[in-house]
């Protein structure tokens, strides 16, 4: 029988394989429970450039789960929600089923880009699957969105912030209070990345509510459109969960969408956010 320690030594030589030319990248031939400083920084410098990246065939534990998102930074607990595992309030449960009316994250976002100090990122960790319909998640560059404008619309966009308000989630399934704000925050509408310094759109249809400089008409107008662009089929990637993988993003440049196909069949899933810093 090949020795234990030399089965993980195999175990973690990773691959990456690329999902599209501008995001997404799926790492192959890693062990998340046996972390190493190579390998976190593989890790890292795979995200930076891919924007997300996904891992197939993970078994974590809970603490082996947040042991990992603390490898890339402090875990945040999430100001919304009430945790449902008690014991590990960094744990955010992902789940939906026969009794759900909505899901959060049908509707491309950014994670609590209402907060002054938006997550760095997050860490789903899927563990049940519906039998049909995929569930899948999509996710978009927002770094290609931005790329892809005019000169025109970069020089006029440089400079014009734009407020993120959770009272645009009042009554919103997933709020503890519906009165309560958990964030309210300003913004740039093009925002630079503090690791790799590229600029990316972060504007989002969930919690940003207008632009500072603008009338409402106008900011509505641009909004639409930077909405529409930023969204479109050639800046996304789409991941197909299957139990026991994980999809770890970089919320500073990318947005993502939820797909409910698979009403009534559950869906099951713990994730974990890390705290970023200001944009700028």
């Amino acid at each position: 029988m090949p020795d234990t320690l030399e089965m993980r030594k195999l175990a973690n030589t990773p691959a990456v394989r690329s999902l599209t030319p501008l995001i997404g990248a799926e790492i192959s031939g890693v062990d998340l429970t046996d972390l190493t400083p190579d390998l976190v920084q593989f890790i890292r410098d795979a995200l930076l450039t891919h924007s997300v990246v996904f891992f197939r065939n993970q078994a974590l534990t809970i603490e082996q789960h947040k042991d990992l998102g603390r490898a890339f930074g402090e875990l945040l607990i999430h100001p919304a929600t009430i945790p449902k595992i008690p014991e590990h309030p960094e744990i955010n449960v992902i789940e939906s089923g026969a009794n759900s009316k909505k899901v959060a994250g049908e509707v491309w976002h950014s994670d609590i880009s209402s907060q002054v100090e938006p997550p760095m990122g997050s860490i789903l960790y899927m563990k049940e699957v519906p039998p049909t319909g995929g569930g899948d998640t999509l996710f978009a560059s927002t770094n290609a969105a931005y790329d892809a404008l005019s000169q025109a619309m970069k020089s006029f966009l440089s400079g014009l912030t734009a407020i993120h308000d959770t009272e645009r989630l009042r009554g919103g399934a997933y709020i503890k209070n519906p009165t309560e704000r958990f964030g309210f925050a300003e913004h740039p509408v093009v925002r630079t990345h503090p690791e790799t310094k590229r600029k990316s759109l972060f504007v989002n249809g969930v919690f940003t509510s207008h632009i500072v400089q603008l009338s409402k008409s106008e900011s509505d107008a641009l909004l639409g459109f930077l909405y529409r662009h930023q969204e479109a089929p050639q800046f996304q990637c789409r991941f197909k969960w299957e139990p026991g993988s994980i999809a770890f993003w970089d919320n500073r440049c990318t947005l993502h969408h939820a797909v409910w196909d698979y009403y009534p069949h559950r869906r099951y899933g713990h994730r974990v956010t890390i705290c970023g810093d200001r944009p700028f």
